[in-house]
């Protein structure tokens, strides 16, 4: 799984509020990024009192402003997201759009998510067997006009999803996993696969560390899809850059070497976070901007579309 064009993805975070949130989603797409991501938590890494807003409708936003990038979010998870109510959303949002929605959705660590809506903290093992029942049911929800389901932490009785989602074959679902249950789920069920890397790793990883990490993630994948009788080639292959190395635009040429090491390795898809003045992920706009700019030109990107 190596070659071809990769596009980039910019992440968003949902805390611009007003007038100045907007521009950044116009901003990101007058710089060609090929989609654009939010993350969708009640509560993240920023200090308390600062802005945070919901990920859906941020997008809702978003897409009002935008024509052309795809939109998508890093990712729903069943912390507080039910399969029925989500999918609806994704829906409404994918007409908003034009058919540039697509539901990235995780498994949801333990944390302050998990417990907002006063449920009991759940085993690494039941967190897994309920993000399968989540992925199971969304997936239905998002390409059946009537379903009904019936598991151990979700259920649907008679739903109607209609008219659907505009692209043929339904609304994209990207799953985001790293161990192989998960990755089995994102081989059978995924449009396309999300990582960013070992975020499980003591003291973090070297970046050589990291990408030996994201080639073993890349071959787990390759088996997973032997298994589900896939070809790997139908399923496109993300990583969150931003969240396997540090500072991944320091300059124009690191951020056009990364992007060709995760182009040789396999990816299909690579997303650095747009930057903030301050705090995570932040970074110098001039050089983060020169350094997009490079890649549209750049061989591994394939020029513009």
């Amino acid at each position: 799984m190596t070659g071809g064009r990769v596009r980039l993805g910019a992440l968003v975070l949902p805390d611009r509020p007003g007038p100045g949130g907007v521009e950044v989603w116009r901003r990101v797409e007058d710089l060609g990024f090929d989609h654009a991501w939010t993350l969708d938590h009640l509560s993240w890494r920023l200090p308390p009192g600062e802005p945070w807003f919901d990920a859906l409708t941020t997008l809702t936003a978003a897409a009002a402003v935008t024509s052309r990038v795809e939109l998508g979010t890093m990712v729903v998870s069943p912390n507080f997201r039910h399969p029925v109510v989500t999918a609806r959303q994704a829906m409404t949002l994918d007409h908003i759009s034009g058919g540039r929605f697509v539901l990235g959705a995780g498994a949801g660590a333990s944390g302050p998510d998990s417990t907002a809506l006063g449920g009991s903290v759940l085993s690494p093992a039941e967190r897994a067997d309920r993000f399968a029942e989540f992925v199971q049911l969304t997936h239905r929800l998002l390409r059946e006009p009537t379903t009904t389901f019936t598991g151990g932490y979700f259920s649907a009785r008679e739903v109607l999803m209609v008219p659907g989602g505009l692209r043929q074959g339904g609304i994209p679902l990207a799953v985001a996993a790293t161990g192989p249950r998960g990755l089995r789920l994102a081989a059978e069920y995924g449009d396309t696969w999300i990582t960013i890397g070992d975020a499980r790793a003591p003291g973090g990883q070297s970046e050589r560390e990291a990408f030996v990490t994201l080639g073993r993630q890349l071959e787990m994948l390759a088996g997973a899809c032997e298994q589900v009788g896939r070809p790997p080639a139908g399923l496109r292959r993300l990583v969150n850059l931003s969240r396997v190395v540090e500072d991944p635009y320091g300059s124009p040429e690191r951020l056009v070497d990364l992007v060709g090491r995760c182009a040789g390795l396999g990816f299909t898809d690579v997303v650095v976070a747009f930057p903030r003045r301050e705090g995570v992920f932040a970074g110098d706009m001039s050089v983060f901007e020169e350094a997009v700019s490079r890649l549209r030109c750049d061989p591994v990107r394939g020029g513009d579309d």
